[in-house]
């Protein structure tokens, strides 16, 4: 990473997990940069995220996906998180998710969440995210929709952009 990012937490998983959760974020950045490389205990479990614990149906997303054979695109409204692939996982398979989280600690905007994704059996794909609240964020958590967990050695580290 450049000099800009800074690493604020790293969570490297020594069993299966369903939620993994970055809290107590300060505000000193611009942006947040979240990274995953994960497996998961069974195909079908798409990623989703969610700020501060709210449950609140003020999240929504827009997802393009291809497979060099096929391409998709799909969205939800006022739902309670924001779904980050819309991939199937494999779950021998590392799926790799890089989340820009935008002004996340401005108290005067909403928040706006870009994704890629990528997955060597399924192909590849993007996510805009907006959360609907002018909160700060100073939590993140990662879950699996349904009942699906995040393998054993999956890896989630939170950078910060640096203010300037």
């Amino acid at each position: 990473m450049t000099s800009t990012y800074e690493k604020i937490a790293t969570t490297t998983l020594g069993s299966t997990q369903a939620t993994v959760d970055f809290t107590s974020i300060g505000g000193s950045y611009t942006d947040l940069i979240l990274i995953m490389q994960v497996t998961t205990s069974s195909g079908g479990n798409y990623s989703r995220i969610r700020f501060n614990s709210d449950t609140g149906s003020n999240y929504s997303f827009t997802r393009v996906s291809g497979t060099g054979s096929s391409a998709t695109s799909s969205r939800g409204s006022n739902q309670t998180y924001i779904e980050i692939d819309n991939e199937s996982f494999v779950n021998t398979t590392i799926a790799n998710r890089i989340l820009q989280i935008q002004n996340y600690s401005n108290t005067t905007t909403f928040k706006t969440v870009l994704g890629r994704n990528n997955n060597s059996s399924n192909g590849t794909g993007a996510t805009v995210g907006l959360w609907r609240s002018t909160s700060a964020i100073t939590g993140i958590s990662v879950f699996l929709e349904s009942s699906g967990t995040f393998n054993s050695g999956s890896t989630f580290t939170l950078y910060g952009i640096k203010a300037e």
